[in-house]
């Protein structure tokens, strides 16, 4: 028999991140426990900041019955003479019954003990008290707490327990609280908990009480809200998916409202405005024309049909979060951009402190300038990266960590910084992501670069190298970052003789271990079949730049049609030349040829060895084009003759054309 199942779990406000990090687990986990008990349906999974809400339209009132099987000793061991031994009595207390039930049956071949037996499926009612805490306990937010006299712990206090099949109250106590036949509305609505008839009943109450059940119908609700209030001023809402998430998560009964703030407050850089907003506030900029103005939109929980006092009260909260901004501005400007103190600040053990780390950033930059002859002005890189950490000591970067480097930029500019030395130091994180912006000029990017590089190299030479998904300095992103600068920019990098060249500021360091580090990152930064990476890796390129273009150039191809036959053609020539020296230099001499085929694939290969190409892509279908001239010479010309120098001749010949795209890629890598 199947009936509607509802089961409501009341809790204090639940904080919206850590509910939102797990929030992809709860339904998963749910399922996995009723499965366990043999009760896994259909069901739906809904969440307020107030309550955890499991929905089954029909829900099993039972287990299936089911039968168990048991399978004993052979009857050679379970019997001797006739009489059973210690292995049968054993089984048959195993089973619960005597020896006389038991049967015999064949498995593997021998005769075993064996025992049936009929299990009736349990009641859910039976069941539900256990599956429920076994849910509970399995969710995982983080830091949870304890409350009261309680000695069990969760993400907040739970409040009230729901939990009814159809119009019956199943009976549990969980967290130390009982179930009820009751729910909680919006708070506005109603304070104490208000009597629920039934599971359908459920939903009707808690609409006519305020509370929006369904995130998704919360979240059509704002958005809504925020297309109407666009059309109505003019403004453009600037919608964060992250914190729209979250205000899904803290409301139930939402309601999207325009506020404003003092214009005097713009003198302030817009990130800090933003960041004050969305931190603290949760609420969200308005911009016209592009342009941040002195608007705001908050997403209300209130019920009511006047929102004025609301939206008021938070005018009134966000003026002292923006006047605090103003003032850290103010006090940094008379400050100006300083490095005094950095000394004081330790960067790593063993790697000094943050004044250090800058001297090291400075020596790797003008190496890197140098190496890439940048049409700028090296005094501009080297003050960039003076001032690029000095905005660690403001007021403002103090309060608002994620705004470093970015207000650096700022108080440069304020201080009469020129636009490069500005920018530079307000892009020297960039990227910071896998969608983030790139550093916009030549100099920012070297800068960005010289930064990322200390990290990685200064950690390295302590020792502090990634392990398995620990991360803490972000290490791997770093190397992301680099490879998107590398090729953006075109920056020749060889991870090889470029790094021996950085590390000599460096006690220690496995440039070995380096390596592996990096080409590890490059196998998973490029979203290609694993199996090109790993052929243009085994050619020997060590240039990030180079092994970026060459794997978009064996792409292309092993994606175009009729790769499978080059590739069964190019498998044939690396099979030839598998025992030969492919360092040494391949010598052919033409006068030796005696059949047509190879005085064509030897002509057709001197042409296309011959000209420069405008890129790898061009190069290698040149020589992936020299298949026909392969082919003909397969067939026609036999490589292993007795004559030894005809034979080393012809294997030379084949030799040169497989060295020529080893330079790219080691074909014979490449599964299709």
């Amino acid at each position: 028999m199947l009936k509607p199942l509802l089961i409501e779990i009341g809790v204090e406000e639940l904080p919206a991140v850590p509910l939102l990090k797990e929030l992809k687990n709860i339904e998963i986990k749910y399922a996995k426990i009723l499965e366990e008990y043999a009760l896994l349906g259909e069901f739906e999974f809904y969440y307020t900041p107030r309550r955890l809400v499991l929905w089954h339209r029909e829900f099993k009132t039972s287990q299936e019955d089911s039968v168990e099987e048991f399978f004993g000793a052979p009857l050679a061991v379970a019997y001797k003479d006739g009489e059973p031994t210690p292995a049968a009595k054993g089984f048959a207390r195993k089973c619960g019954v005597t020896l006389e039930e038991l049967s015999t049956a064949n498995k593997g071949g021998k005769e075993v003990l064996y025992y049936k037996k009929d299990v009736k499926g349990k009641a859910s009612v039976e069941l539900l008290p256990e599956i429920i805490e076994k849910w509970i306990k399995s969710l995982e937010f983080g830091k949870t707490m304890r409350w009261g006299s309680a000695s069990e712990k969760f993400i907040r206090p739970i409040r009230w327990v729901n939990v009814m099949m159809e119009d019956e109250l199943i009976p549990l106590t969980l967290f130390g609280v009982a179930s009820h036949k009751s729910t909680f509305l919006h708070r506005i609505a109603k304070f104490g908990a208000l009597d629920v008839s039934g599971a359908k009943e459920y939903f009707e109450v808690l609409k006519e009480g305020g509370v929006t059940l369904f995130p998704q119908v919360r979240a059509e609700k704002i958005r809504a809200d925020f297309t109407k209030i666009e059309a109505d001023s003019g403004l453009t809402i600037e919608i964060d998916e992250d914190l729209f998430e979250e205000v899904v998560a803290i409301t139930e009964n939402p309601t999207a409202l325009l506020g404003s703030f003092d214009e005097a407050f713009l003198r302030l850089p817009p990130e800090v405005i933003v960041t004050s907003m969305k931190e603290h506030q949760r609420y969200f900029p308005v911009f016209k024309d592009g342009k941040l103005i002195n608007k705001f939109v908050v997403v209300s929980n209130a019920l009511t049909d006047d929102f004025t006092e609301v939206i008021a009260g938070n005018e009134v909260v966000l003026r002292p979060r923006l006047a605090d901004g103003l003032f850290f501005w103010d006090n940094d400007l008379k400050r100006g951009l300083s490095t005094e103190g950095l000394e004081k600040i330790t960067f790593f053990k063993g790697l000094g402190s943050v004044t250090d780390k800058i001297e090291r950033e400075e020596k790797i930059a003008s190496k890197l300038f140098d190496k890439y002859a940048l049409d700028a002005n090296k005094d501009d890189l080297t003050r960039a990266v003076k001032l690029a950490k000095a905005d660690l000591m403001s007021e403002m970067v103090y309060e608002f960590t994620e705004l470093q480097g970015l207000m650096g930029g700022y108080y440069a500019i304020e201080q009469g910084e020129n636009e490069m030395v500005s920018t530079a130091i307000s892009e020297q994180y960039l990227p910071d992501g896998e969608d983030s912006e790139l550093p916009s000029t030549p100099l920012s990017a070297v800068l960005a670069m010289s930064i990322k590089l200390d990290t990685l190299l200064g950690l390295f030479s302590v020792n502090q190298i990634p392990t398995g998904s620990r991360d803490p300095f972000a290490l791997r992103r770093a190397v992301n970052g680099i490879l998107r600068i590398v090729n953006e920019y075109g920056f020749s990098f060889d991870i090889i003789e470029t790094m021996k060249e950085l590390s000599t500021e460096y006690e220690t360091m496995d440039l070995e271990k380096l390596e592996s580090f990096i080409l590890e990152r490059v196998k998973r930064y490029y979203k290609v079949n694993p199996s090109i990476i790993a052929a243009v890796l085994a050619s020997g390129e060590r240039d990030l730049l180079a092994l970026g273009k060459k794997i978009e150039a064996l792409n292309n191809l092993v994606n175009s049609e009729g790769f499978s036959e080059v590739s069964a053609t190019f498998n044939r020539v690396a099979n030839i030349v598998k025992d030969l020296d492919l360092n040494a230099e391949m010598s052919v001499n033409a006068e030796l040829f005696e059949e047509e085929a190879e005085k064509a694939l030897y002509k057709r290969y001197s042409a296309v060895n011959s000209v420069k190409y405008e890129s790898y892509e061009e190069e290698l279908d040149a020589l992936l084009g020299l298949k026909p001239e392969l082919d003909t010479f397969f067939t026609n010309v036999m490589v292993n003759v007795d004559d030894k120098s005809i034979k080393n001749n012809r294997k030379s010949l084949v030799a040169s054309v497989y060295k020529s795209i080893l330079n790219i890629a080691d074909i014979k890598e490449v599964s299709v």
